[in-house]
């Protein structure tokens, strides 16, 4: 009997085609406009995690769902691919929390979530002046600023992205991935990869890979995190191959992802890492979250366990849980988890970047202006 439900589909070419339209390798995304007319990496990449801060503090504001909120996080990322965030004479730069609104206003259309303008507007001013409860005027000039803002900027922004609204968030991939690998109802796995997609919204991960890769390096990470091992085929290969990702690309993007967690921590003189790396010259033959067996045909390991050994070895403390009525097994970890996947819920223990209102306001004035 075999553990796999129906194999997630693949997405059409059309899709494919434009979303690798906006892919960029790490040295291209260190020539970005901004970059280039001055402003350091260090502070770009700064400014972008505090743009897509705002949009998760309006979108809970607005109680808008988490799939609207990284579309929005993706199109602010694109956005300051081709524009730049510094003042330049007789050209304004576009500062990140008022285009960090325009993205969210257009995420809202394209996800068909759409929130009214008042609404949208009031939850800015709240979030910029660090007051959820304060009384917001229609009369106000600052309401009046900041919805002419989101109404101008929205053609600059459509332009920018060359009116390319095709978009496919990772989460629903990742649940399609757990899905398949019959582990949707392990919640500490689920919410620790839904962890690591809310936390790569934070950074430029979207501008670096597809959406299935990152959703298949949230589940690597959530595996390596959790102690889960999903079974090979029966041809012996790996649930990575299974799904058509490359182990290579899984491994940088949990690499990268692992470094803005750690954010170069410096200890006497020296780079510690507090976070484990998946080396990248190595395959995957050996690698974690991978449980061999099942028709799998490895050989017996230098320690000389057969094949029948190193699988008990692999998947000692799992038990194989085997549902009638769904006519499937999967194999997960004997800890009950008692968390549910709702909004910015979080895995216990695990590392991640929740926004918080501390930078909410920086670089806005008293009356919440911010510059077109």
């Amino acid at each position: 009997m075999s553990p796999w439900h129906d194999p997630p589909a693949f997405p059409s070419e059309v899709l494919q085609i434009a979303e690798s339209q906006w892919i960029f390798t790490e040295s291209e995304l260190l020539r970005t406009p901004s970059i280039l007319e001055g402003l350091s990496s260090e502070k770009e990449r700064e400014n972008r995690g505090k743009g897509v801060n705002f949009i998760f503090q309006v979108g809970i504001m607005l109680k808008l769902p988490q799939v609207t909120l990284a579309t929005a996080s993706v199109l602010l990322h694109r956005f300051f691919v081709r524009h730049s965030m510094v003042d330049a004479p007789g050209r304004p730069g576009f500062h990140y929390y008022s285009m960090a609104a325009t993205s969210l206003f257009l995420a809202t259309k394209i996800e068909e979530d759409c929130r009214k303008m008042r609404e949208l507007v009031v939850a800015c001013v709240r979030v910029a002046q660090k007051d959820p409860h304060k009384l917001v005027d229609e009369q106000d000039k600052e309401y009046w600023r900041w919805k002419d803002n989101i109404l101008h900027n929205e053609d600059v922004l459509l332009e920018a992205l060359c009116f390319d609204l095709t978009l496919e968030p990772p989460y629903k991939i990742l649940f399609d991935y757990l899905t398949y690998f019959g582990e949707s109802d392990n919640r500490r796995l689920r919410n620790s990869a839904w962890a690591f997609i809310n936390d790569s919204c934070m950074t430029t991960l979207c501008l670096m890979f597809s959406s299935r890769t990152i959703a298949a390096s949230a589940l690597y990470a959530a595996a390596k995190h959790c102690g889960t091992d999903i079974l090979d085929d029966e041809d012996g290969r790996p649930w990575w191959d299974m799904i058509g990702i490359e182990f290579k690309a899984i491994k940088r993007a949990c690499n990268y992802l692992a470094a803005v967690y750690e954010n170069v921590h410096i200890k006497n003189g020296r780079d510690v890492s507090i976070h484990e790396r998946t080396p990248e010259h190595v395959d995957g033959s050996t690698a974690k979250t991978r449980a061999t067996g099942l028709g799998s045909a490895e050989n017996s390991t230098a320690d000389g366990l057969d094949d029948v050994e190193q699988t008990r070895k692999r998947t000692r403390n799992f038990s194989v849980i085997r549902n009638s009525e769904e006519k499937r097994c999967r194999v997960t970890n004997g800890h009950v988890a008692v968390n549910g996947i709702e909004g910015h819920q979080s895995a216990p223990n695990a590392s991640v970047l929740v926004p918080t209102d501390e930078d909410a306001g920086d670089d806005i004035s008293e009356e919440g202006e911010v510059e077109s």
